[in-house]
Formats: structure tokens, C-alpha cells, sequence
């Protein structure tokens, strides 16, 4: 049995930036819990993708319930999007705030605080990329005690992920993250490949050769920074598939076995039994 709880405001009030009260004006975290006798001890933050302009529901809500039947604890945040007027670095302070909530949840739950991880689907991969490489310790002085925690995830899982906002950059992304004409170095800051270092979480990066709305390329460029800095990591390139198939396929086309071999990393990386 799968337990929905109802949404969880990230921030007590106007979240910081807010632009007004509208419910896309409040990011959210929906929580996915499993029957207590499957639990294995971890926790997921799911950020759905949809080009910072929306949310794709099968990869959001999809994605927990497969988490929670699979004994992991799941959070679905609900981000604030360029469509609504947002930009960097509102996205990045949800995903951010999201990453603390979910440890501190654990710590009062019985969970493991150090197994968080975070996963992310094209926009969201890019998302989940930017978090696992402008993470921060906590602010140990902070009155409130989830701005204690850190926003590390401890893995990262990144589905068919925007990456660069260079020469592969998905242009939609870029321009609802950072609007038209961004800065050079602000374009650069946000590409993620040149972001990691070697205390970027281990990864899991998954995506096809015929994506045509995101290129193949930018899981290949992280993977490759992942190496040069010593980072553990799992890649998974199939020659078959659109764009956006998430766990079950979509239109009728499968998705490629990629939820196998999640759960072999799982079990290898200590996530799971």
C-alpha cells in the first residue's frame, strides 16, 4: 500500500522572490511514503522536467509511486517556473530548500539522512545537475533547523538531462531559466559540465540517440567531467527512444530498461538492500 500525503509548502509564508500568491507562486513538496515493512531506509526529490515552463506529471507523481512500491521514500517538489516569471536563481533556492526538507524528514522519521538522493528529467535533470553541483554545507548558525542541513544530495539520477547551455543547450530551457540575453558567464556558471568537481555525488545518467529535443551529448559531456574529477558514475545510452518517456514509455513506445539497472546501482551503491 502507497501512501499520499497532501502538499507541504517549502517556506512558512511567501517563499523568498515570490512574485505573488497565485499557487504557482508556492513551491511544494508532495510526499510519497511506502507501507513502513518496504522501507530501506532512503529517500528520493523528484524534480519533474517540462522546460522550466511546466511539470510533467508521469515524471513527477510517476516516478514516486514507482520509488515508495520499491521501499524509498518519495518527494515530489513542485518549483517555481520561468512561464510564471521566474528566473535562476529561484529554481535552484526550491530545489535547494526541497534537499534540506527531505533530510530533515528523514532524521524525524527514522530514515537514513545520509541516502537523499535526487532525480531529474530533462529540465529537472538539469535541475538535479545544477543542485549536485552548487550544493552547500547548511548554515550551522541558521534559527531555523532545516537551514542547518546540507544540500548535497547524496546520488543523483539524471533521465535523458539538459546539462550544457552551450553548443547542446535545449533553448527552451535556457531561455525560461535565464531569460534572452544572459551573461556569458552566468550561461557557463549554470552549464554543468563544467561545474562538477570531485565532491559531486555519485550518478546515474541514462538517455537515447534519437533524442531530438535534448542531444545525447549533454549526458555524455557530464559523464565525462564525472571521470576527469574521480566521481563514480553509471551511464546508460540506448540507440532507441524519444524524448520524455520516463519510466513507462509514452505514445505507445517503451521506455528503454533503464529502471533494471537503477535498482542494480541501487544495491551497489548501498542505497538499497
Amino acid at each position: 500500500m502507497l501512501f499520499r500525503s497532501g502538499p507541504i509548502r517549502l517556506y512558512e509564508g511567501d517563499a523568498p522572490g515570490a512574485l505573488g500568491q497565485r499557487p504557482q507562486d508556492i513551491p511544494t513538496l508532495t510526499p510519497f511514503a511506502a507501507d513502513p515493512a518496504k522501507r530501506t531506509g532512503a529517500s528520493m526529490l523528484i524534480l519533474p522536467g517540462g522546460g522550466y515552463g511546466n511539470l510533467a506529471e508521469h515524471e513527477g507523481t510517476g516516478y514516486a509511486e514507482w520509488f515508495a512500491q520499491h521501499g524509498v521514500t518519495a518527494y515530489v517538489l513542485k518549483y517555481r517556473l520561468g512561464s510564471n516569471g521566474y528566473r535562476h536563481p529561484v529554481m535552484l533556492h526550491d530545489a535547494k530548500r526541497a534537499l534540506r526538507l527531505v533530510r530533515s524528514f528523514a532524521r524525524r522519521d527514522g530514515l537514513d539522512p545520509a541516502r537523499i538522493g535526487v532525480i531529474g528529467s530533462s529540465a529537472g535533470g538539469h535541475l538535479a545537475s545544477t543542485l549536485a553541483t552548487h550544493f552547500d554545507a547548511g548554515q550551522p548558525g541558521s534559527t531555523d533547523p532545516v537551514e542547518r542541513e546540507s544540500s548535497r544530495p547524496d546520488l543523483g539520477i539524471l533521465c535523458y538531462p539538459v546539462i550544457s547551455l552551450l553548443e547542446f543547450a535545449h533553448s527552451g530551457s535556457r531561455r525560461n531559466l535565464l531569460g534572452d540575453n544572459p551573461p556569458a558567464e552566468l550561461v557557463r556558471h549554470l552549464s554543468s559540465e563544467l561545474q562538477v568537481t570531485r565532491d559531486t555525488p555519485p550518478c546515474f545518467i541514462w538517455h537515447t540517440v534519437e533524442d531530438k529535443t535534448v542531444p545525447v551529448e549533454n549526458a555524455l559531456l557530464f559523464a565525462s567531467a564525472l571521470r576527469r574529477a574521480g566521481v563514480p558514475f553509471s551511464l546508460h545510452i540506448y540507440e532507441k527512444g524519444a524524448h520524455g518517456l520516463g519510466f513507462f514509455g509514452r505514445n505507445q513506445q517503451p521506455a528503454p530498461p533503464w529502471a533494471d539497472q537503477l535498482r542494480h546501482w541501487f544495491k551497489e551503491r548501498g542505497f538499497t538492500p
